[in-house]
């Protein structure tokens, strides 16, 4: 029998949670776990009561022709991992892991370059999150410690590239 390692047990049910998300570029699913027990799940899909991308069968951002990983402030979704946080709280995700998967929408290919954006890596410091694992492939995965993202500050764009962490 071929047991499926715990990392990508979490990532398979982080990929399974992202099958509810409502984006049409990118789906995500996010859990939260801590001492082997999932906190919370959050997934990609408007604030509640308002209209999804799905339901409305456009994306304003892919409208405008906004690149993906840029002007968030225009999407309809609340994050994967926003939706993670808001369900748990402060002190059950004191030292815990992030797990998330990303889906591009239109092909169900995983995405191998996802990350959090900087919006929510914000969020995941304050929420006390330790580690970040995040699928690349169906049984591989980058770590990312959260502590980096606090002693590498990358919000101030003029000082590092978001998405390939180089000095500009």
């Amino acid at each position: 029998m071929n047991r499926t390692d715990k990392i990508n047990y979490y990532l398979d049910i982080a990929q399974t949670v992202l099958e509810r998300g409502t984006c049409l570029r990118r789906n995500v699913g996010a859990i939260i776990v801590k001492n082997d027990v999932i906190i919370s799940t959050g997934y990609a899909g408007a604030p509640r009561g308002r209209a999804n991308c799905t339901d409305l069968g456009y994306c304003r951002r892919v409208q405008l022709g906004i690149p993906s990983g840029q002007r968030y402030e225009l999407c309809r979704s609340v994050h994967a991992e926003a939706n993670c946080i808001i369900a748990a709280s402060r002190e059950e995700m004191l030292g815990s892991t992030l797990y998330l998967a990303m889906v591009d929408a239109q092909t169900g290919e995983i995405v191998p370059s996802a990350s959090p954006c900087s919006m929510c890596r914000r969020l995941i410091i304050n929420a006390g999150i330790e580690e970040v694992i995040v699928r690349t492939s169906k049984t591989e995965y980058k770590r990312f410690a959260v502590a980096d993202w606090i002693d590498n500050d990358d919000t101030l764009p003029e000082e590092k590239d978001e998405y390939h962490g180089d000095k500009k």
